[in-house]
């Protein structure tokens, strides 16, 4: 295994001026490499890092993220950057490999690091990578959340190595299906893959490519490989994968579990997998104890209570610790109540797949919904939940796909077909689904659909949702 020493003296181009690259770029720098980021903006955003990391004698390409700078013998990329990209395509030309920033946290980990536990899947990984280190930390572990969350696991991994550092007992990560394409060497303790369905099929060609990769969460895994029983393909990547000699395949249901799963019977988690005899139920936590009942955000407390299991964590933490988890805003967060009307903001939702599950948590719904398809297509959400649908709004460029699926699968469901795309644009959204609404609804945003059309990011987009509720807030006060 490469270590921290191994870096030193290398010519390392990095790919990308994001949050990752940056990172990156300065831990290898630190460690005696030559360090080149390159990328093919040249915007004020990027000039302003370009600056910051010159200033640290990090060279930087603006301008340019095609040429494989010379002399290079190592190349990190960012992990929104494709596998054809000109510039891999020139790295592999010449010989040189190309990893992620993931793959170099792992191989900079110091000897008795912190071992993983991972987390992939569709939709639902940064809940469940939440809940699972608020269930360590109720376990009195020292963790952090890390990955594709938004905290550098380079970061952290390095901070390990800082005077005085409080090593870490475990780390909680979520791992993207980018990241792990280019992670070959990482091997979790444990490691669950909450989900599949199709999304990111542009990046990674095919859904075969893109389930392969999120399969490599299990490779190496020495205690348990956690599956959806809902979602064979989940199992089928686990029998796929080579794992040490005796890791488990431990399921999640919401169904009454089965001799290793865990599941719900009665209103309670229950745990039949990490227990002495295999016909009893150890009870977890209730249904209530969560901060909300949606079917898939009990999945997601089920897989992280497996992944806390696997690590020998209580029961008695388990349930401290969902108890005490609350949601980041925008993922099936209440905003208020207003005139007998609930509204619900699910901008995360940016696929189908995160739209049908929201769709599925409440009974009659004015769905807000629409923005960039990414290639999807709407008529199985659309018939899966058109029996809760009271009217739909509908917003952004692809917002015609949504509508055509409505008028084939749900054709008396009122629709409002918004076609504007300024400012003011969500505020009118809200106010009509206003119009549409009985006592007793819920106007949900959850827009299947990417933001960029409309929005800088999905917060954006759920904010905007936010201040417009709020304005009927104060009308009504």
């Amino acid at each position: 295994m490469q270590g921290p020493q191994d870096f030193a003296g290398r010519h390392i181009t990095v790919a990308g001026l994001g949050v990752s690259g940056i990172s990156a770029a300065r831990a290898l720098a630190g460690l005696g490499a030559q360090v080149t980021v390159v990328d093919g903006g040249s915007g004020d955003k990027q000039q302003a890092a370009a600056r910051e990391l010159e200033a640290e004698a990090i060279g930087v390409r603006l301008g340019d993220g095609e040429t494989l700078p010379k002399g290079t013998d190592l190349v990190v990329t960012s992990p929104g950057w494709k596998p054809d990209s000109p510039l891999f395509t020139a790295a592999a030309e010449a010989g040189v490999d190309v990893v992620g920033d993931v793959e170099i946290a792992w191989l900079l980990r110091p000897p008795g690091a912190a071992p993983w536990l991972g987390v992939t899947g569709t939709n639902g990984k940064t809940t469940t990578v939440r809940m699972l280190a608020a269930i360590l930390e109720a376990e009195g572990l020292h963790t952090a959340a890390v990955g594709n969350i938004g905290t550098p696991i380079i970061d952290v991994v390095l901070g390990q190595e800082q005077e005085g550092a409080e090593p870490y007992d475990v780390l909680a990560v979520e791992l993207s299906s980018y990241q792990l394409h280019w992670a070959p060497s990482v091997r979790a303790h444990s490691a669950a893959v909450l989900n599949l369905a199709p999304d990111h099929l542009d990046w990674h060609g095919s859904m075969a490519a893109y389930a392969a990769d999120k399969g490599r969460i299990y490779e190496g895994n020495t205690i348990a490989c956690v599956y959806n029983v809902a979602d064979p393909a989940t199992e089928e990547l686990v029998r796929a994968a080579e794992v040490e000699e005796g890791c488990r395949a431990i399921g999640f249901t919401l169904g009454t579990p089965g001799p290793s799963e865990l599941g719900v019977v009665e209103g309670i988690l229950v745990d039949r997998a990490f227990v002495a005899n295999p016909q009893a139920a150890q009870e977890l936590a209730e249904v209530s104890d969560l901060a909300s009942p949606a079917p898939h955000n009990i999945a997601n407390a089920l897989a992280a209570a497996a992944l806390a299991r696997a690590f020998g964590v209580r029961p008695a933490s388990v349930r401290d610790g969902l108890r005490a988890f609350r949601p980041e805003p925008h993922r099936i967060e209440h905003i208020a109540d207003v005139g007998g009307l609930t509204y619900i903001d699910d901008s995360k939702a940016t696929n189908t797949h995160a739209a049908e599950a929201s769709l599925a948590a409440y009974e009659h719904i004015v769905w807000i919904a629409g923005g960039l398809a990414k290639g999807a297509t709407f008529d199985e959400l659309v018939q899966k939940s058109a029996k809760r649908l009271r009217g739909a709004v509908l917003i952004g460029a692809d917002r015609a796909l949504i509508r055509e699926a409505l008028a084939r699968h749900a054709p008396d469901v009122p629709v409002v077909d918004l076609d504007r795309t300024d400012t003011g644009a969500m505020s009118e959204a809200v106010r009509q689904a206003t119009r549409l609404g009985r006592p007793g609804d819920t106007v949900l945003l959850a827009p299947a659909c990417a933001s960029m059309d409309m929005f800088v990011n999905y917060n954006k987009r759920g904010d905007a949702f936010a201040a417009a509720v709020r304005e009927l807030t104060a009308e009504e006060n």
